[in-house]
């Protein structure tokens, strides 16, 4: 039993001393000691309660210490617990320290809160940085499109990173800024001769104005002749005119064969009625032979003068007579 209980006292033993030290990193507070950093141990105590890893925090007080630069572990724990990232912080300072750019701790903190890689920021900022944009068209007066590669220079702006526009911006107004500098190009000819033109003309429309960025040079790296613009859209226009003009053809033609069937529906409209007319003598010829007003005799006089009309007519080849009058027997 006494065995048991010593192996006991000396497993829970070894827990304790664990724990101790993972809450008590005194190694921690030895290196920040002896590295000139003046942080308590019961401060890496509360940071472990406060879910801050001491270890960050130290070694980045180690590393801002050397470098000079004064900063204090209450400032670190407070933008680690905001979701910064202190180690790239504090690599920012170094560097902005180094490269005498004016870079205070609440506007890095601030610009890496923002979402913006502060290191990176600075890098940019002493090593410009080269944006190619993607190819540009644009149409010349003459009508021929021009295809445009740019290559952009750009330093970040420290002070304007916080709400500043980026890189998509850029390219959006270097990319609109081309296609205008060539659509009031007179000739193509023109901008393939200078394309410094476009890059002066860019340039100095301030296009970096709100941005997290300032514009060095905008250099045009390619010039494409692509299609001709304006003929194909004079081509399109004669197409489109001359369908107008077949379909307004086409009409006049649909309304003359409407007009010529109206016109026949008329006149065999009036030819029944003709017709219509000429049934009507037979019957009368009847009527005058019954009251007496007609003889034989006269009914055969107006017989033969009617052959003799028919014989004429188709003699002269004017027709073949009246094709109501009645036939003889």
């Amino acid at each position: 039993m006494e065995a048991a209980s010593l192996l006991v006292l000396i497993f829970g033993g070894i827990i304790l001393f664990f724990i101790f030290l993972y809450f008590v990193p005194v190694n921690l507070w030895i290196t920040a000691l002896f590295s000139g950093v003046k942080v308590g141990l019961f401060d890496l105590v509360f940071m472990r309660i406060r879910k801050v890893p001491p270890r960050i925090v130290v070694d980045s007080l180690i590393t801002a210490t050397k470098a000079g630069l004064q900063i204090s572990s209450n400032d670190l724990e407070t933008h680690y617990l905001a979701g910064g990232n202190v180690p790239n912080v504090i690599r920012a300072l170094i560097s902005a320290d180094k490269a005498n750019i004016n870079l205070s701790f609440k506007q890095a903190t601030a610009i890496d809160l923002a979402g913006r890689d502060v290191f990176q920021a600075v890098q940019i900022s002493v090593n410009p940085k080269v944006i190619t944009t993607p190819k540009v068209a644009g149409v010349a007066s003459d009508g021929i499109q021009l295809i445009a590669i740019a290559r952009v220079t750009v330093r970040a702006s420290i002070a304007q990173l916080v709400g500043g526009a980026g890189e998509d911006t850029i390219l959006a107004r270097v990319g609109e800024g081309i296609v205008s500098s060539i659509g009031s190009a007179k000739s193509h000819k023109e901008v393939l001769e200078s394309p410094d033109k476009i890059s002066k003309l860019v340039l100095s429309r301030g296009l970096d104005a709100g941005t997290a960025f300032e514009i060095l040079s905008i250099d045009i790296a390619d010039v494409d002749v692509g299609a001709n613009i304006g003929a194909k859209l004079q081509i399109d226009q004669a197409s489109a005119d001359l369908k107008v003009a077949e379909a307004r053809a086409e009409e006049r033609r649909a309304m003359a064969v409407a007009l010529d069937q109206e016109m026949k529906a008329k006149a065999q409209e009036a030819r029944a009625k003709v017709i219509e007319a000429e049934a009507e003598i037979p019957k009368a010829i009847a009527s005058a032979f019954e009251k007496g007003n007609l003889g034989i005799m006269d009914y055969y006089r107006m017989q033969n003068v009617q052959s003799d009309t028919e014989m004429r007519q188709a003699i002269s080849g004017s027709g073949k007579g009246n094709p109501g009058a009645p036939k003889k027997d």
